[in-house]
């Protein structure tokens, strides 16, 4: 056999059990007993008797009872032919009782007729009933019609040979009586009957409990044989009780004892009972009887004409007896050459109709087959395909006929064909009703003619088995095989660069930490963001952009080792993951992978060409290093930590990961909570910081200043943890800057107006981001309704604009700034000429007041060129026709200089500190501030120890002390950015540097 042949070979299987040894031989040496001890007499004549009687009694109600136990187990479609055979074996029980009852009790001969020969008669009918329903039962009315004229056929011949041999000299009664006559026709009658049913059974008995049904017939067929042989007059006048004719009988009923339980000890004993035999897996045994089939079939075929040829000879042995044909004879035969007659016209016409119902489905399943769009083809057990359908032209462009006759491992991939022939053995070891099929997909030989020219054609195919070999359905699925393959690509790789998506990414990494290579410690993962990409997008278009990142990509891809991966994370972030060398030199390690970041930060710094420009974008890159033990998620996101410090840095640079970044990270989340609660439990105070007019010293405004009073009493600037990161990577951070930027608001226009309620309308002053106003959670609509809400006028509320960041589009702020003024509030510009952007801002923008930043005032006496830049500015802000204020002045110096350059307000030290309510009204109480007379040239005195300048006091006015001024603030203060970093230090310790920022606690 080929190896193909081998592929297709099915294994061996264990059957499901063997019959039972032990009971087969417990029945035989009991039947063998009982026959020994009746051929040597049973040692006395009254054991014989009793033996013969109720021996026999015994072992027919032993029948009886076991037949009916099994009956009353099992519930199926054979349940009443054993109850049948326990009435049948009770009335040969009870018949031989009375029998006994004669003979043994009463030591009398048995009357003729009896008792016992009215049971004796009444065994036959259940039996043959029985018998009806163990035979196979017929489809149609034809099937019951030939079933019928089978019985007669083989019970008519027997009466013909019988009556020929026999019963004709027993029916001129010969001195008998007319019930002694009929009982003597009626045994050997009832016994035809029952071997006819016998005969017709043994050809037409069902599939299921075939072995159970096999030993009931042979228990009835000796049952019979002893009867015949009983009714012959030679043996019946010489008959005596526990001869050797009652060891027929015994074993008859010892066997219909024994056949219930035969089809549960042949599966093993704990299969079902109804279980047909078909469904048993396949053995030699199995596969024996398989083959004596076609026999038994031709002999049931023969049936009916051996029956008429038993009548012939019946017929031919009277005449040549030289007697005169008996009528019964004649009649017997007649009716049997008849029913024969009648039988194969009713067996041609079925013939006939059979034989164009299969020509009729031969023509339907060639149609389907030869028009299917599948390939049908049939393999022999030796793997030769001895059919294929014609579609194998059009799916493999090969011809049908060219391959038929081919081995069918000749045509699977050499690569695929180990896992096909796995397959295949597996299927074929398996029971067929636990797996009735199987899909094997693996890679076909194409033809010349295939479309596309394919030599190998991905195919799917459900086999089937068939006749020891196998049935393929075969179907091409390549563009299927094709179109998982892309989407499983498109899975993890990026649309627009076609390079390994995050997904993939990490499992590259992941490989890397775990494979062979984990413990080489260079190993490293490069973050890599693009700095400027957002204006390009802004500027020349999202699909300028789109280019950019491709041939970002490919730079990328081009720039790392075959070994390494390149990626894109999303957006304008790209990764690189590249494998070590297996240096344990820490320093040689850092040395090359700096390199490889720079040399990746130069490549992808150079111009690219897009649309015929020269668009330019630069690189910041984190790196972190695979150290023993870490796992992807944390390797991955020090990587981008670095890269996010190389952006703080100034971008276009590259760093390595330190631990002190994760630290930051941690203490800024901790911040965050700690914000999130203070906002949450109300420990944000408002203190107010008044505004005064430089010529007069009056309070003309004040600023609202948002402050967080910690648990231990102490007032903290949030402005360190308010700071949003690039590219809203803090958003929580940016969350809590605007609740708290709408708690401020909210709190400074409700105590402006209860300011207002008790006479000092001093309008309040509120800094506001440009990003905050844009936001669409606070419309100007929202604006008109807080202060309708508080009842505050309009023109009592100023919006300090704190940030001009060039990148804010300059038309929706205008817009939204002139909705606020039609509102009545006025606008200020914080942080005036500090850079570009508060110009262009000046520009476009609808302002009211200029806020100079304090950079400008704290210069302002010292430097001559700040003193120039400040008073254009100033001159700049008197020509448009705006108030001017000055932010953090502290020294009584800045308040003459900057009033004689036209500055008109000033806010700062030199006046007063952030006050609490109580004391901010009482300084509006008070109606203002002192301040240097025109001309004064002086300089404040700094006192030892208080850090505090002497501010010269109008006469009669009570000097401020430093605790007035300050309002008996707690005792430390945290300056933040812009004009609240000019708060008062310690009242003991020195005063700090504006420049100096608290921590506040953690």
């Amino acid at each position: 056999m080929s190896a193909t042949g081998a592929v297709l070979t099915r294994p061996p299987v264990q059957a499901g059990g063997a019959p039972g040894v032990v009971p087969q031989v417990v029945l035989a040496v009991v039947c063998g007993g009982y026959a020994l001890g009746a051929a040597l007499g049973w040692g006395s004549p009254e054991l014989a008797l009793f033996m013969g009687d109720f021996g026999l009694s015994v072992a027919a109600f032993a029948a009886a009872v076991s037949c009916f136990l099994y009956a009353r187990r099992h519930h199926g479609r054979f349940r009443p032919a054993w109850l049948l055979f326990a009435a049948s074996s009770a009335m040969a029980g009870i018949g031989n009782g009375v029998w006994g009852w004669y003979e043994v009790v009463l030591r009398e001969p048995v009357p003729s007729p009896s008792l016992a020969d009215f049971c004796f008669l009444l065994f036959a009918p259940p039996a043959i009933v029985g018998l009806l329903v163990l035979a196979k039962r017929p489809v149609t009315k034809a099937g019951w019609v030939c079933l019928g004229l089978d019985a007669w056929l083989i019970g008519g011949s027997l009466l013909t040979l019988s009556w020929s041999l026999a019963l004709a000299h027993t029916a001129h009664f010969q001195g008998q009586s007319v019930p002694q006559g009929a009982l003597a026709l009626a045994y050997p009658l009832l016994d035809i009957v029952l071997v006819s049913m016998v005969l017709a059974l043994h050809f037409k008995r069902s599939s299921a409990h075939r072995s159970a049904i096999n030993t009931a017939i042979a228990a009835l067929a000796l049952t019979v044989l002893c009867d015949a042989l009983f009714s012959s007059p030679l043996l019946r006048e010489h008959y005596r009780s526990g001869q050797i004719l009652d060891a027929g009988w015994f074993a008859g009923s010892m066997l219909l004892t024994y056949a219930p339980w035969v089809a549960r000890r042949l599966s093993g004993g704990d299969a079902p009972a109804a279980e047909p035999e078909r469904t048993a897996p396949r053995t030699p045994s199995a596969a024996a009887t398989a083959a004596t089939r076609p026999i038994a079939g031709s002999l049931a075929a023969l049936t009916p004409y051996l029956a008429a040829a038993v009548c012939t000879l019946g017929i031919l042995y009277n005449v040549l007896d030289g007697r005169r044909i008996d009528r019964v004879v004649l009649f017997t035969g007649c009716t049997v050459v008849l029913a024969l007659v009648v039988r194969q016209g009713i067996m041609l016409l079925d013939n006939i109709t059979l034989t164009q119902e299969l020509a009729q489905k031969e023509n339907h399943f060639r149609s389907l087959v030869q028009g299917s769009s599948d390939v049908i083809m049939i393999a022999a057990p030796t793997g030769i395909l001895r059919y294929v359908s014609p579609a194998a032209a059009g799916v493999y462009g090969r011809d049908a006929e060219e391959l038929v006759g081919s081995e069918l491992a000749s045509l699977i991939h050499p690569e695929d064909l180990g896992r096909v022939v796995h397959e295949v053995r597996r299927f074929l070891a398996a029971r067929p009703e636990d797996e009735p099929t199987t899909r094997i997909e693996c890679r076909f030989r194409a033809g010349e003619h295939r479309p596309g020219g394919e030599k190998w054609l991905n195919v799917e195919s459900t086999v089937n088995r068939h006749h020891g070999g196998l049935i393929f359905n075969s179907r091409d699925v390549t563009e299927r095989v094709r179109l998982q393959a892309q989407l499983q690509h498109n899975a993890s790789h990026d649309a627009l660069t076609d390079l390994p998506n995050r997904a993939l990414f990490t499992e590259r990494v992941s490989q890397a930490l775990t494979g062979r290579r984990a413990t080489d410690p260079g190993t490293a993962v490069l973050y890599i963001d693009l700095d400027g990409f957002k204006q390009v997008n802004d500027t020349i278009g999202h699909q300028a952009g789109d280019e950019l990142l491709i041939q970002a990509a490919r730079r990328l891809a081009e720039s790392v080792r075959a070994g390494d991966t390149a990626a894109r994370l999303g957006g304008d972030e790209f990764a690189a993951l590249i494998m070590g060398d297996g240096s344990r030199d820490h320093t040689a390690r850092e040395h090359r992978i700096q390199e490889i970041a720079d040399r990746l930060r130069i490549r992808l710094s150079d111009p690219y060409k897009i649309d015929g420009r020269d668009v330019r974008v630069a690189a910041s890159i984190g790196v972190a290093f695979a150290e023993p033990g870490i796992t992807p998620g944390p390797l991955m996101r020090n990587a981008d930590l670095a890269m996010y410090r190389a952006k703080q840095a100034g971008k276009g640079c590259v760093k390595l990961y330190a631990p002190q970044m994760q630290a930051d990270v941690v203490r800024r989340a901790e911040l965050a909570t700690k914000l999130r609660t203070a906002l949450h439990d109300g420990e944000f105070a408002l203190l107010h910081q008044p505004v005064v007019e430089l010529a007069g010293g009056r309070i003309t405004a004040v600023a609202a200043l948002a402050r967080w009073r910690s648990a231990q009493g102490i007032l903290f600037t949030p402005a360190e943890f308010l700071r949003v990161g690039d590219r809203g990577r803090l958003k929580e951070d940016g969350d809590r800057t605007a609740e708290l930027g709408r708690w401020q608001l909210e709190e400074a226009v409700q105590q402006a107006a209860g300011r207002h309620r008790a006479g000092h309308p001093v309008p309040v002053a509120v800094r506001i981001s440009a990003h905050r106003l844009l936001d669409r959670a606070l419309p100007p609509k929202s604006i008109e309704a807080l202060l309708s809400r508080h009842g505050l006028p309009s023109g009592s509320l100023v919006l300090e604009l704190a940030d001009t960041d060039p990148r804010i589009p300059l038309e929706e702020l205008e817009r939204r700034l002139v909705a606020l003024r039609r509102l009545g509030v006025r606008i200020a510009l914080d942080g005036f000429g500090s850079g570009a952007a508060a110009i262009g801002a000046l520009r476009r923008l609808p302002v009211d007041v200029l806020r100079l930043d304090r950079d400008l005032v704290d210069g302002v006496v010292d430097s001559a060129r700040l003193h120039k830049i400040t008073s254009g500015l100033l001159r700049i802000a008197s020509d448009l026709g705006m108030q001017s204020v000055a932010d953090g002045v502290d020294l009584p110096e800045q308040i003459v200089a900057l009033r004689s350059m036209g500055c008109t307000h000033g806010q700062g030290m030199a006046f007063s500190g952030p006050l609490d309510e109580h004391r901010l009204r009482r300084a509006l109480t008070e109606g203002g501030y002192p301040v240097p007379g025109p001309g004064s040239e002086g300089r404040a005195v700094v006192l030892s120890g208080t850090g505090l300048p002497v501010r010269h006091v109008k006469k009669g006015r009570e000097p401020l002390s430093p605790g007035r001024v300050l309002g008996e603030l707690p005792r430390r203060f945290a300056p933040g950015e812009g004009r609240d970093g000019a708060e008062a230090a310690l009242a003991r310790p020195p005063l700090r540097p504006n420049s100096e920022t608290s921590v506040p606690p953690t």
